[in-house]
């Protein structure tokens, strides 16, 4: 089947030549109905007539809230989509009676919600408790165990050898052995060649050899052809969401567990916790302050990073959480600041050690030692230890004050100087966070035209404490919480007034969310559905829209995986991107419509989806009714001219009627028709 070309927006798209199976079919052309949809400018989609033409009277459930120009159902979906995952079925009348201003601020006061049903989801995910030292130690690297199974292989053929060598006799004995000895270190030089190649695959264990030096930004090899492996590591989390890897197992000692059990935990979380802006404000300081799993031991740091750093203060003071990222092992780590050193370092340690011995010598009365001539590369190692720039580059760049936040590279450097010292001690064993004074740099620094002299460690706390208070900050943190909570490109008033409480609240986030919440911008009709849904998002809001029981989670990871978001494994330390032109291309709408048809069908492990109990029994036995309550359930009601005709068109498949063409009794599969709506463009934004 060939499908012509299209034009939408001033993009073209073009549709190769598929087989024409029903499923495909109804793919391409609902695929094609989103594309034209969610064009990268954004198109408003068509639903009730604006509040702005007609008065509604003032609803109960809104009552404390600026909203005049959306309905209550409207007003709380909105809500249940922006400052949660979606709702699940009944969350629109519970948020009713209660009123949405009392959810909204139980929302921002996560503690006090009860939460034990999610926490004893997880109970069965041992290494969300664990500390680093035990994760290290329960779950190595397994390549570390074979070389050390090699190198202990060595040593006993070379005894072996050496003990042959001394038994042998001259003569033909000798001749004997000296052979023997030849093609055994031939093996041996073999093994050596087998352990070096090893070496060079694995960049941990380059690490290993020398901790010196800055740990490559990607993850390790583990087997040795390195094409197959790689293409392993990326289906590990997103890959086919039926077929589970061994390294996942429960019974799993792979270090690769420990990431696939925080990816699981997250969804988990997402899906079932009560506590749902908690969720969402997780999830957006973790991309905001990324790290990437795949970089050598960040893998063992990462549970405490989510754990210990990110979620305590997610609603908390912005300083607070610049503070705890910095010292974290995870951020030390991603960004090496853990090797930054003043360059002068070693050679102050040098003088320091030649003058203790000097005043040992004088002290006991004894002649010092002819001082040696000094040779200015004499104890200079090939990887000495020095100034690293980019926890301070992206302190700066990304955390705090933005790309347009007035700074130069040569506060780049001053801020890079302030931190040195800020390391890791024992980072393969317990990776505690640690100041060593004797690598830090003890001049006066100065940074967007302030001194940094506090001393030692508290340079650098000056410096968090200078960037945390800065107006750049302000408006730049305003920014992205506008971004991800109304429209990829948010009102400037509303930027301001957020950045005002910023400043006025010492960076509290939680004042500067209820700003934002308690904004007309926040409710207006321009934000309505005015947000694509990130991949993990769209898997996380079908899940609870259809009420989906999921007993394992894993597969729901691998689909955010398939679909383009795979978690945990963004590696550049921008995090993944918040606007629509990276979520919206022709492949990646496919793929979210196969994942809503799987999902709404029953066809993914451990996922159990009742359509029926949704739709209603009734709905089975026509085909127009089901696709109408399956717009009322997923989609509010409201759906696009151009998206009900494109679904309508397909009420005839046989697909949809599970039924032959030439069969006189049809019924209705609601598990396509859930899976299609939920592919439609309106569920694709919130």
């Amino acid at each position: 089947m060939r499908l012509p070309n299209f034009h939408a927006s001033g993009f073209t798209f073009r549709f190769p030549s598929i087989a024409a199976t029903p499923k495909s079919f109804l793919a391409l052309i609902l695929s094609l109905a989103c594309t034209l949809s969610l064009g990268v400018d954004l198109p408003g989609v068509a639903a009730t007539p604006s509040a702005k033409d007609k008065k509604q009277k003032p609803d109960p459930a809104l009552k404390g809230l600026p909203i005049t120009e959306l309905s209550a159902d409207e007003a709380i979906l909105h809500a249940l989509n922006r400052l949660a995952y979606g709702p699940r079925p009944g969350d629109i009348e519970r948020v009713r009676q209660m009123s949405l201003a009392k959810w909204i601020d139980q929302q921002l006061n996560p503690n006090s919600i009860e939460d034990k049903a999610v926490e004893a989801r997880l109970q069965d995910y041992p290494t969300l408790r664990m500390s680093t030292a035990k994760l290290i130690a329960e779950y190595p690297q397994p390549k570390q165990a074979e070389k050390q199974a090699e190198k202990q292989a060595l040593r006993q053929a070379r005894a072996q050898t050496q003990q042959e060598q001394r038994r042998s006799d001259a003569g033909a004995a000798a001749s004997s052995a000296a052979q023997e000895t030849q093609t055994s270190q031939t093996q041996s030089g073999g093994s050596d060649a087998q352990v070096a190649t090893s070496t060079a695959d694995s960049p941990q264990q380059s690490e290993a050899d020398n901790p010196d030096k800055p740990a490559p930004m990607k993850e390790p090899a583990m087997e040795p052809d390195a094409a197959a492996k790689g293409a392993r590591r990326r289906d590990a989390l997103g890959g086919d969401p039926n077929n589970i890897p061994r390294a996942l197992a429960e019974d799993s000692k792979r270090p690769r567990r420990i990431v696939a059990e925080l990816a699981v935990a997250k969804i988990t979380r997402a899906i079932y916790s009560e506590r749902q802006l908690q969720q969402v404000m997780d999830d957006f300081w973790f991309n905001h302050f990324n790290v990437f799993a795949g970089k050598g031991e960040d893998r063992y740091y990462l549970t405490s990073y989510e754990r210990d750093v990110i979620q305590p203060h997610a609603l908390g003071k912005f300083k607070d959480l610049i503070t705890a990222t910095a010292k974290s092992p995870a951020m030390l780590f991603y960004l090496d600041n853990f090797l930054s050193a003043d360059p002068r370092a070693a050679q102050r340690q040098a003088m320091e050690r030649a003058m203790r011995q000097q005043a040992r010598y004088g002290r006991f009365g004894r002649p010092w030692p002819p001082r040696p001539r000094v040779n200015p590369q004499q104890g200079v190692k090939k990887n000495e230890r020095g100034l690293n720039e980019n926890y301070g580059r992206e302190l700066m760049e990304l955390h705090t004050l933005g790309v347009e936040g007035g700074y130069t590279q040569k506060d780049v450097t001053e801020v890079a100087r302030s931190f040195t010292g800020w390391t890791l001690e024992k980072p393969r064993q317990y990776a505690d966070f640690k100041f060593d004074d004797r690598l830090h740099d003890p001049d006066p620094k100065i940074v967007l035209g302030k001194k940094i002299h506090a001393g030692g460690m508290k340079d650098g706390e000056q410096v968090i404490d200078l960037l945390a208070h800065h107006p750049s900050t302000a408006k730049f943190i305003s920014t992205k919480l506008a971004r991800r909570f109304v429209s990829d490109n948010p009102p400037p008033a509303l930027v301001n007034r957020m950045a005002e409480t910023f400043q006025s609240s010492d960076g509290d986030i939680r004042a500067v969310m209820k700003t934002m919440i308690w904004s007309p911008e926040f409710w207006s009709r321009e934000a309505y559905r005015a947000k694509i849904k990130t991949p993990f998002e769209l898997v996380v809001s079908s899940a609870r829209a259809l009420g989906t029981d999921v007993d394992t989670a894993l597969p729901l990871v691998q689909w955010v995986g398939r679909i383009g978001e795979p978690l945990y494994q963004c590696q550049p330390p921008t995090g993944y991107s918040d606007k629509a032109e990276a979520w919206v291309n022709t492949g990646a709408l496919l793929n979210r419509l196969n994942f809503s048809l799987a999902l709404a069908g029953n066809k993914m492990r451990g996922a159990r989806t009742d359509a029926t109990s949704l739709l209603g029994v009734n709905a089975s036995a026509e085909p127009k009714a089901a696709l109408d309550r399956a717009v009322q359930v997923f989609l509010g009601g409201q759906a696009a001219p151009a998206t009900v005709e494109t679904l309508q068109k397909q009420l005839d498949n046989p697909q949809v009627l599970q039924a032959k063409l030439d069969d006189a009794r049809k019924q209705v599969d609601l598990g396509v028709i859930a899976g299609l709506v939920l592919g439609a463009p309106e569920f694709q934004r919130r």
